[in-house]
């Protein structure tokens, strides 16, 4: 049986941590990025399929590139981040599969014979795969902000013209600035969104 993690664990993860607007100059190196990688991928998938495709904008070209598919309220707060990350879904991640999941030999057909389940199936675990990139950047050191707010086609056109991988959302990261926190909200309780049956 595992042991809990320690509280300090628990709230750098998820109880103290917040979304953040504002950043510090302080760069992110790539070799930060690269760990943060190395640490998420290991989160579950379904199948094994990991169709996350992640994109770490930190140029000024690059930057100014994003920048003009953002949403207004999204502009001045990407620009001033350190990295930018556009989280996206492989469309042909399929093809990883006899490889990453050799217990089902016909995975792959599986989906390249399904466009239907196949879309859900990376738009889902592409989502759980961001997630993890959030958590996987707090224990790291790292905030995040994440958001939506963007022209999806805009970005894909952008980044990804073959057509291959679909941007699902993005997440600035860096060393917040509190002062640009919006006051916490509440969470719903326990009671009123689950049911032990």
């Amino acid at each position: 049986m595992s042991k809990s993690v320690s509280n300090n664990a628990l709230e750098q993860a998820f109880i103290n941590a917040r979304t953040f607007n504002s950043f510090s100059k302080t760069p992110v190196p790539d070799e930060i990025l690269k760990q943060l990688y190395e640490l998420m991928k290991w989160g579950p998938t379904s199948m094994n399929s990991q169709p996350g495709h992640f994109v770490f904008v930190k140029t000024d070209d690059a930057k100014q590139r994003l920048n003009s598919t953002l949403l207004p309220g999204n502009k001045e707060k990407s620009l001033a981040a350190p990295v930018t990350v556009i989280i996206a879904s492989d469309t042909q991640f399929y093809n990883h599969l006899p490889e990453q999941f050799p217990a089902i030999p016909n995975a792959k057909e599986m989906f390249e014979n399904n466009a239907e389940f196949s879309q859900a199936t990376a738009e889902r675990n592409s989502s759980m795969q961001g997630a993890y990139l959030i958590i996987a950047s707090r224990m790291l050191g790292l905030d995040c902000g994440p958001m939506s707010g963007f022209d999806n086609n805009a970005v894909d056109a952008e980044f990804f013209p073959e057509g291959r991988y679909k941007s699902n959302f993005l997440i600035n990261l860096g060393y917040g600035d509190k002062s640009g926190n919006y006051p916490r909200g509440p969470r719903l309780s326990f009671d009123q969104v689950t049911r032990i049956i």
